[in-house]
Formats: C-alpha cells, sequence, structure tokens
C-alpha cells in the first residue's frame, strides 16, 4: 500500500524532487512509517505549493544526496539520517540512526567522514548530536529507547548485546544492555520474547546463576512510567 501512496504522491511533486526523512528511512529498508505524512524534498528555487498528505521540505538537493530506491529518487541514508535528526527528537532520531547502523546501510567512520565534510551545512548540528549516542550493536528500536531514556537521565551509558561467558569460556547469555562492573543486564520484553520463552527462561537462569542481576522491562514500562524505570536502574547501580 505505502508504495501506491508514494507513486500517487510522486505525480504530484516536480521530476527533481526527493523523498526524504521517514518515508526516505522507509525506502532504505528501515522500519518506520513512511506515509504519515509522507516527506518529500524539492531543491530551493522551485515554485511549488503545499500539498495535503505530504510534509513538502524545500532544501538544497545536491546530486550526492540522492539516491534511486525501489525506483524512487529518494535522499542518501546519510542525508536521511541528518534530515531525520533535524525533525525529529533525539530519541527516536537515534532509534532510526541504530537501525541503518545495524542494518549495514552505513558505518561510523562513513558518518564521521560525512560529518567532517559538512561544516556549516544546515541540520548537521542535530546529527552531530545524534553521532554520539550511536550503537550499531542495538537490535531494536525499543532496545534504544531504554538506553537512551537512561542516558538522557543522567545514568551511566550501557554496553550493547555483551556476551557473557563462564569461567570455561562458555556463552551464557547476551542482555539487551549490561553494566559490567556492577554486574547488571537489562533486557527488553517485546513480542518476540513470547515465542522463546522457555530458552530465555534457561538463558535468563544461567545468567542469574553466574552472579547477573537481570531486570527485564516492557514498552508500557518505557513509555508510560519511564522514571520508575530509571529510579529502579540508578537503585541497583548504587547499591
Amino acid at each position: 500500500m505505502s508504495v501506491l501512496e508514494l507513486e500517487a504522491a510522486l505525480r504530484r511533486v516536480p521530476p527533481t524532487a526527493a523523498f526524504s526523512g521517514l518515508t526516505a528511512a522507509w525506502l532504505h529498508g528501515l522500519d518506520v512509517k513512511p506515509c504519515d505524512p509522507i516527506e518529500v524534498t524539492v531543491p530551493e528555487g522551485q515554485g511549488i505549493s503545499a500539498r495535503s498528505g505530504m510534509a513538502l521540505r524545500r532544501a538544497a538537493l545536491p546530486n550526492a544526496d540522492v539516491v534511486r530506491l525501489r525506483g524512487f529518487r529518494s535522499t542518501s541514508i546519510l542525508r536521511t539520517l541528518r534530515d531525520v535528526s533535524n525533525r525529529a527528537s533525539i530519541t527516536e532520531a537515534v532509534v532510526v540512526a541504530d537501525m541503518a547502523m545495524h542494518a549495514g546501510l552505513t558505518t561510523p567512520a562513513a558518518l564521521n567522514g560525512y560529518l567532517a565534510a559538512s561544516t556549516g551545512v544546515k541540520g548537521i548540528r542535530a546529527l552531530r548530536r545524534v553521532a554520539k549516542y550511536l550503537e550499531p550493536a542495538s537490535e531494536s528500536p525499543m532496545e534504544t529507547r531504554l538506553r537512551m531514556l537512561l542516558v538522557l537521565s543522567g545514568l551511566p551509558r550501557p554496553e550493547a548485546q555483551t556476551p557473557i561467558h563462564d569461567s570455561r569460556r562458555r556463552l551464557l547469555g547476551r542482555p539487551d544492555l549490561y553494566y559490567p562492573v556492577q554486574k547488571l543486564g537489562l533486557e527488553y520484553d517485546g513480542g518476540s520474547h513470547r515465542t522463546t520463552l522457555a530458552e530465555d527462561n534457561r538463558r535468563q537462569n544461567r545468567l542469574v546463576d553466574a552472579g547477573v542481576r537481570l531486570l527485564r522491562f516492557t514498552a508500557g514500562d518505557i513509555f508510560n512510567s519511564p522514571q520508575t524505570v530509571v529510579t529502579l536502574v540508578r537503585s541497583v547501580l548504587i547499591e
């Protein structure tokens, strides 16, 4: 359905336009909503009025920032991250950037090179801030949101997806987030955990037996009771 909506939108903008923002992120294969609204960037200086159902941006659109995805002109992944960083909250911008890194669409080195070459470019300051929080090892948007909740609340940044081994170097588990000094693991419980409950329980038992303390959180905890999450993690860290 989204492709049909984009095809319809394409007929309402000039051929020099490119899909951008979350629409471009979806075209790159990321798990975001692409059509709420459809985001389009038009080169500066082109006369075009607002379009219903679209977020129309007017900005410089050099050839280096445009690629073709699924047959559509779209902003490159680095330009897309820049645009998202300039419009979304810091947490949601990091969510998109983490997904892009984990999917292999770009690398920290490529991002650093882009930042170095874009001094003074509009929106680059927001992307620099996002880059400080990036975690390519992050495996889900909610894992990123949990990490950002803790860090933005002033807690130390936890490690992501750290493998924990026993004295025989056997893998015991890999918590979503981990504080090695306190041996505290944090897990996000999403829908996929219900289908792997038995193995998750065995993994948790192995970690607990090795002296790792585990705290588990759901989307409801992160979205509806964020301060409770922060308070609980902080209390364990200072014990």
